[in-house]
Parts: structure tokens; sequence; C-alpha cells
């Protein structure tokens, strides 16, 4: 049975981290200490859930936990510091901190280091997650001991819930625009305003009308979609926000 180690200290380790083309030692110490801290840990960087669910969850949900007192989000994974460092910028996981763990010292310390053999893996972690308060887990959330990649606790929602079940989780925005449209610039300036992120898709570069047709039914940019819910164009929006 992996072993959950709430009221224990972290292990002592030190990474070996690539930063601007140099070098550097990155302690545990300078990690946890004073602060604190969600970790989350996966079996390696670019496999599926890892890549479309984990690692996105807690980017995405960083400056909600900011807002409930945590003070940096750390994903760490039995991969070399190169493969770290591609796999933030594929990701554009700018509000995670991605440690290389490749030699699993930590990953062992924690009792987490598993035999991915069958898959050619070697040594990986098994998937969990977990608060440290000053260097202390406070949480810790392990995925059931079960075959294959289980992914059913370890979650940035999960998490959330843990440390304030009453956060207002972020609206999930998404924008069809075109380049050059004044009526474009005008949403994703009330969507900044309002303090609302959002993905993009540029009509003409990305895809063609026939798309935007298709999932909205208007041949008009911009389009924006709250929430799953069509808001429509720049005009609608402002409706939406109440901007004359």
């Amino acid at each position: 049975m992996l072993p959950n180690k709430e009221g224990q200290r972290v292990p002592t380790v030190t990474f070996r981290v690539r930063k601007d083309g140099q070098w550097t030692d990155l302690s545990t110490d300078s990690l946890f200490l004073g602060k604190k801290v969600i970790v989350f840990s996966l079996p390696g960087a670019f496999t599926p859930t890892c890549s479309s669910a984990h690692l996105p969850g807690y980017n995405n949900l960083a400056g909600v936990f900011k807002e409930n007192g945590v003070d940096e989000i750390v994903c760490i994974s039995v991969n070399d510091t190169f493969v770290m460092n591609e796999w933030a910028k594929d990701q554009e996981a700018d509000n995670v901190t991605l440690i290389p763990d490749g030699n699993g010292e930590f990953t062992e310390g924690m009792g987490m280091l598993v035999d991915k053999s069958d898959l050619g893996f070697g040594k990986r972690s098994w998937r969990y997650s977990m608060l440290v308060n000053d260097g202390v887990v406070e949480k810790m959330f392990i995925e059931p001991e079960e075959p294959g990649d289980p992914f059913k606790v370890s979650d940035a929602e999960t998490m959330l819930n843990y440390i304030n079940p009453q956060a207002v989780q972020p609206k999930n925005v998404f924008i069809f625009s075109k380049e050059g449209c004044p009526f474009c610039a005008r949403a994703k300036e009330m969507l900044k305003q309002n303090g609302l992120t959002y993905e993009e898709v540029n009509l003409g570069k990305d895809y063609s009308t026939r798309t935007l047709k298709a999932v909205a039914n208007a041949t008009k940019t911009p389009q924006v979609f709250i929430d799953g819910k069509l808001v429509g164009g720049s005009e609608e929006l402002a409706d939406y926000f109440g901007v004359n």
C-alpha cells in the first residue's frame, strides 16, 4: 500500500535543473520552507492524462489558489530537466513550477516510486497531489492502486474543494476572432476589463468561417462563448457585462 505522509516533513532533496542555459541546484527548503505549496506528481511529461488534464487543471486554477493562500504550485515528475522544460513550453504552463526528479529521490522519499517497466518507463511516480505547509504535508490525495493510470482524486478541483469548498472558479471563455477586426478588439478588451482570460481561435489563420458557422451558426466575428454558452458578438457581450 502506498504510504500517506500527512503530518510528516517532505524529503530533503536537491533537484538539478537547467535554467537560462545554466545548471542550477534547487533545494526542497527553498521550495517549501515558510510557504504553502501545492504539489502534484505524475507518471511522465507529455503523457496523455498528464498533458490533457492534470497539468492544465492546476495551471488554469492557479489564480484561484493564490486568492486562497497558496504561494506556489509545483509539478514533480521522474523526468530530466530538459524534458520538463520543453513540456512547460508546450503546455504554456506559466503558473506552475515544473520540477525534474530525474533520479527519483524525492519520489522515493515520498514512498511513491513505482515500477512501470511494463510500459518501458522504468521507475516513475505514482499519481498524487498534496498540500505542504512550511515543509510539512498537510493533506495528500493518492490515486487508488488499480490497473492503468487512475485520475480520480489528485486533480485541481479536488484540491481546491479541500482548501476552500466555496471558492469561485474562473469562467471558461472562448472567442472566435479575425485579424484586424475592431469589434474583436473591443470584445477582448471588455473581457480583460472584467478579469476574464480567454482562449482564441483566429479565423483565416487557424480555421475558416465554415467552422464558425458550424459551431456558432454565425459568419461574423467576434463570437464569444462563456462557460460553454454562446454570448455572441461585441454588442451581445456588452449587454452581458451591462456596458452601455
